[in-house]
């Protein structure tokens, strides 16, 4: 009997009730479930450059005080990779705790990429995006789910983590084809 294999893309480490939801989503299906999670590393430039924008400080003037030497960089980039991996661990435990069957790894490449090849690579039969609200780029169509939707040939569940069903009801999401 084959798996039938769900990819999962998070942004944050999963909670019991995130795992016994997407657990529910799959209780009919008399294959079983393998669980893929891809939980995404932030570049620590692009943090820190995010970072100094939020503080008024732009591109072309970092006071020499705020410069930050290439070990320092180094030294987040590793913390970063460690927090993503912990991450891993901890979600995967999650859904494991809750019945199920899961493996997971960090991406350093762009999330969406990540996931569609992930998705071609096990020839999983749909994927499931787990993120905090972000209504800006859910209004534009530039977070994860819509661009994902676009990108990969299976149906695409969006779930806002560490919410019930109950608690996202009415958000429009849910399963979509391509």
């Amino acid at each position: 009997m084959a798996d039938y294999d769900v990819v999962l893309l998070v942004e944050q480490e999963l909670t019991a009730q995130d795992a016994a939801q997407v657990r529910s989503l799959h209780e009919g299906i008399e294959d079983p479930v393998l669980y893929h999670l891809l939980v995404p590393v932030e570049e620590s430039a692009a943090q820190i450059e995010s970072g100094m924008s939020s503080l008024g400080v732009g591109e072309a003037f970092v006071p020499p005080s705020m410069a930050m030497d290439p070990e320092d960089i180094e030294e987040l980039q590793k913390g970063m990779l460690n927090e993503a991996r912990s991450c891993v661990q901890a979600s995967v435990d999650q859904i494991v705790a809750a019945g199920g069957k899961a493996v997971g790894e960090t991406v350093t490449t762009d999330p969406i990429q990540a996931l569609a090849a992930k998705v071609a690579e096990v020839d999983a039969r749909e994927a499931i995006i787990l993120t905090r609200p972000h209504v800006v780029a859910e209004f534009f169509h530039l977070d994860w789910t819509s661009r994902a939707r676009r990108k990969i040939g299976v149906p695409v569940l969006h779930l806002l983590e560490h919410e019930t069903f109950d608690e996202q009801a009415g958000e429009g999401e849910g399963i979509t084809g391509i």
